[in-house]
């Protein structure tokens, strides 16, 4: 009879530890443990070892560091009707876990959905040239009114960012013939410019010969020797100028 009460005890004894043991929980540095008693909201738990009442109590995890999240691709069509694919990230973090679980089903989920919505409207207020050089300011007014949104699930959004903006195919062909009109009208400006400042040299070369006695005469002489150096054969015959003068 004693051995039985022995044994019974002994099975009493790791029954009541082994139920202790499933209640214990490990809340990491990066999380916040919600525990939810019958259902009702009871505590948050800290991290690290953490107690609670098996199968009366349920502890939701909820990971409180900074988290980047991927806005799938969204079909936009711009103030100007050119439709566009834009596609984003937005790092939201946790700051109240307790209404992170209880405000809404999913808060990663809600937040990404929402985002999207606002990512489409807010885009489709800009012309297509203002998307592609305002990314910072669209970004910005994305992540205010999702952060809004969101504040009453206690998630902060600390920034959005475009990602990739792909336009149409004849939009792209349109504008890469554009960008090299462009280049072509910028190189013949140049070159214009390379003329008319030869040009100018030329002038001011002249007008310092003239003003300069026996400057002409140097000039040719320096010419015929350019001549002179070509291996091919010439036949220059020099006149001089006052013949000319004498001549008229």
């Amino acid at each position: 009879m004693e051995e039985a009460t022995g044994v019974l005890f002994i099975f009493i004894a790791i029954f009541i530890i082994s139920i202790l043991c499933s209640g214990i929980r490990i809340v990491n540095q990066y999380e916040r443990g919600i525990v939810l008693r019958l259902g009702r909201y009871s505590k948050t738990k800290e991290p690290g070892l953490r107690l609670i009442i098996p199968y009366i109590d349920k502890l939701i995890k909820v990971d409180v560091r900074t988290t980047p999240m991927d806005i799938p691709k969204q079909e936009v069509i711009t103030r100007d009707n050119v439709t566009v694919n834009v596609d984003a990230i937005v790092y939201f973090k946790v700051l109240n876990a307790e209404k992170a679980v209880l405000e809404t089903t999913n808060y990663t989920y809600a937040t990404s959905t929402f985002a999207q919505t606002a990512l489409r409207d807010v885009t489709g207020n800009f012309d297509l040239d203002e998307i592609l050089s305002k990314r910072d300011e669209i970004s910005e007014k994305i992540r205010e009114i999702v952060d809004v949104q969101t504040d009453k699930w206690g998630i902060d959004i600390e920034n959005v960012k475009l990602q990739n903006i792909e336009l149409p195919a004849d939009m792209k062909r349109a504008m890469a013939k554009q960008a090299e009109a462009e280049r072509e009208r910028r190189a013949a400006i140049i070159s214009a410019e390379g003329e008319k400042a030869a040009a100018g040299a030329v002038v001011e070369a002249a007008n310092l010969l003239s003003r300069t006695p026996g400057g002409l005469n140097i000039r040719t002489l320096q010419t015929l020797e350019k001549i002179s150096s070509d291996p091919s054969q010439k036949t220059v015959i020099m006149i001089p100028s006052e013949l000319f003068k004498k001549l008229s």
